[in-house]
């Protein structure tokens, strides 16, 4: 792994205190919603220059999560806009999926009244988003990407697994189907251009029931996890 991230603004403080782990892997700070100081963040990002990148915005169409309507979050992203002007980062997301918000389930819905009103309290101009991430639990992952192309944004895959648990035969219940989808998606993000990063979903889980931990235990990779370690990166 090259870099991680933990939707929060810094890591935790067992992480700073071993640089052998710091030193080796690249954070991302997240902003998950609007609820920040500003000066705050400034701040936090300034004291550590080597900083690139601000992951934003966790899945703004879904009502458990950040829970954000477009209108309200075009009002919002001058903030975003704010701090990557005083900082130099650059503005990774919203990090959008299919929701459960009604009238903007869909990421492009949601997406394309996200812009619409971004335009039209700023002039007709664009909002700044430097690359767009996209969360995905299924089969498909080429063509929901292939779907948000038109907005012309790199892509970072923050979240991607296959939880599939219709009872349609082609449900996720064993680990083999996971290292298999595992490895499609994997596939899939390396071999197109757009998708600057991915993260697979997640490290470790209590209770498993999608098969997609990588962890087995302290220093101990899972079946998965092993098949991960294998496939190529670029």
């Amino acid at each position: 792994m090259g870099w991680w991230y933990n939707w929060a603004l810094d890591p935790a403080s067992s992480v700073q205190a071993n640089p052998s782990i710091a030193q080796a892997m690249t954070h991302v700070p997240m902003l998950w919603n609007f609820n920040f100081d500003s000066a705050q963040v400034i701040a936090a990002l300034k004291a550590r220059p080597t900083v690139k990148h601000l992951l934003v915005l966790n899945e703004p169409n879904l009502k458990t999560e950040a829970n954000l309507k477009p209108a309200e979050a075009a009002a919002l992203w001058p903030r975003y806009e704010a701090i990557a002007a005083q900082t130099g980062v650059q503005i990774v997301g919203p990090a959008i999926t299919w929701g459960t918000m009604d009238g903007f389930a869909d990421p492009v819905v949601w997406l394309d009244a996200f812009y619409a009103a971004y335009r039209a309290n700023n002039g007709g101009r664009d909002p700044q988003i430097d690359a767009l991430a996209f969360h995905w639990y299924d089969y498909g992952l080429g063509g929901q990407l292939d779907r948000l192309k038109k907005y012309g944004k790199p892509f970072w895959v923050t979240e991607m697994a296959n939880w599939h648990s219709q009872a349609d035969g082609a449900q996720i219940d064993t680990a083999a189907k996971q290292i298999a989808q595992m490895a499609d998606m994997v596939k899939t993000c390396e071999s197109r251009t757009d998708v600057v990063r991915y993260a697979w979903f997640t490290g470790r889980w209590d209770n498993d029931t999608h098969y997609t931990s990588l962890l087995a235990g302290t220093g101990a990779l899972t079946a998965l996890g092993q098949s991960y370690k294998q496939q190529p990166t670029s």
